[in-house]
């Protein structure tokens, strides 16, 4: 005579069925998790602190945030205080709430943050006055709202353009100055028939 086990119990089949679940969902879950990159070395020594996917806030005294720089990596490298970006793009704002970009291939940020240095295809922008600039290696003081390029710069406002050896801008006074063999292209305004 064959002996029947008892049935399981509907509740017996859901408690399975619930941790069955709970064990795909967890295997789903840690296959999503990403791994950081490998950490960054080079001459500056080991960095004591790396970021991904960062986006930096500077707020001004008045508490109003009037810098940010974004990044997918961030390095610090405490022999030297430097912070390195990996093609950051950065939004600032001048004493009149005017926005500038700026952004290049990689960027350095000084003690404290100051100055921001911008190298490969160096680019900025004023969005306002529908120019911008393009040089290799872009230096803005954040805290005076001054850039300047000892390399050639072009400044294009189409159709105009310009290039020059040396750049200096002055966001929060609208002034920029172009020196240094000099060339410009400014076409004459047509005349309306």
């Amino acid at each position: 005579m064959a002996m029947r086990l008892p049935r399981p119990s509907p509740r017996v089949w859901l408690a399975l069925l619930l941790i069955v679940l709970g064990g795909v969902l967890t295997f789903i879950e840690q296959s999503n998790v990403r791994t950081p990159g490998p950490v960054p070395t080079d001459s500056a020594g080991e960095p004591d602190f790396y970021l991904e996917g960062v986006n930096l806030t500077r707020f001004d005294a008045q508490g109003r945030p009037h810098q940010r720089l974004a990044t997918p990596r961030l390095v610090h490298t405490p022999h030297n205080d430097m912070t390195r970006a990996e093609t950051p793009k950065a939004r600032l704002l001048d004493n009149d709430g005017a926005l500038w970009l700026a952004s290049g291939q990689e960027g350095t940020l000084g003690a404290d943050g100051n100055p921001l240095v911008l190298r490969g295809d160096a680019h900025l922008e004023s969005p306002g006055e529908g120019w911008q600039l393009d040089t290799n290696v872009l230096h803005i003081d954040t805290v005076t709202n001054h850039a300047w390029s000892e390399g050639e710069a072009h400044i294009t406002q189409p159709p105009q353009r310009m290039r020059g050896d040396k750049l200096d801008v002055w966001f929060d006074d609208d002034l920029m100055r172009l020196t240094g063999n000099v060339h410009g292209f400014h076409p004459p305004k047509e005349q309306a028939p």
